[in-house]
């Protein structure tokens, strides 16, 4: 090999080094980022989580003020929902470490007692929003079911914006083997083997979705 090949090759060597050791820098800063992004959602959620026992308690108590446990259940929906969809972004953007399955599970433990609450205010409040309950796949979906679970997520996302405080908007993990989501897919009928499958007013099953207008109809 001449020298000035030599030359050319070592250079070429370094600068491959050089950028492969900045990726990976950049990529553990990333990591980092995230983990702390986690960490902080994570403990905002177990503040939240207390806080959904509590509004769950008063709403078992007799005299309360309909309109406004209604406007913080509406509230406090659509922040979990926000930040279930960062949740969604961070899982999206790498591979499920224990943190983001145990996050994800927090979530689902909300969305339950939000679920529920839903529920009592509905029947104690004469409230007239919708309750929306998308249970979906979350552990191991086939790529088929990944397709279709992401048709989902869009047309319940327009529904959303299209609807408003219309609609109570609740999407839970059906399989993350926690019981307070169990004993609720058994009150309402809904087996692992349906997942993905959307059940309005804890009344209608929709398995099947590709417009928005779908579930349209059935609310009106």
């Amino acid at each position: 090999m001449a020298l000035g090949n030599k030359h050319v090759f070592w250079e070429a060597l370094l600068v491959t080094v050089i950028v492969f050791g900045i990726g990976i820098f950049l990529g553990v800063l990333l990591e980092n980022w995230r983990t702390n992004k986690i960490d902080v959602l994570y403990q905002q959620s177990e503040i939240k989580l207390l806080d959904m026992r509590a509004q769950s308690e008063i709403y078992s108590l007799e005299d309360f003020d309909c309109k406004t446990a209604i406007e913080e259940n509406l509230n406090f929906a659509n922040r979990i929902y926000d930040e279930a969809q960062l949740l969604e972004k961070y899982e999206d953007a790498g591979r499920l470490t224990d943190a983001l399955k145990a996050e994800h599970k927090k979530y689902d433990v909300l969305r339950s007692l939000l679920w529920v609450n839903s529920i009592k205010l509905k029947k104690k409040c004469k409230a007239s929003y919708h309750n929306v309950v998308y249970i979906y796949d979350y552990n191991d979906p086939s790529i088929a079911t990944k397709a279709e679970q992401s048709v989902f997520s869009r047309v319940l996302t327009e529904l959303k914006q299209k609807q408003g405080d219309n609609v109570m908007l609740i999407p839970i993990a059906g399989d993350n083997d926690l019981s307070s989501v169990s004993v609720l897919m058994n009150l309402y009928n809904v087996t692992e083997k349906e997942l993905p499958i959307i059940l309005i007013d804890e009344k209608i099953k929709v398995p099947n979705l590709e417009k928005v207008e779908q579930i349209e109809k059935l609310l009106s």
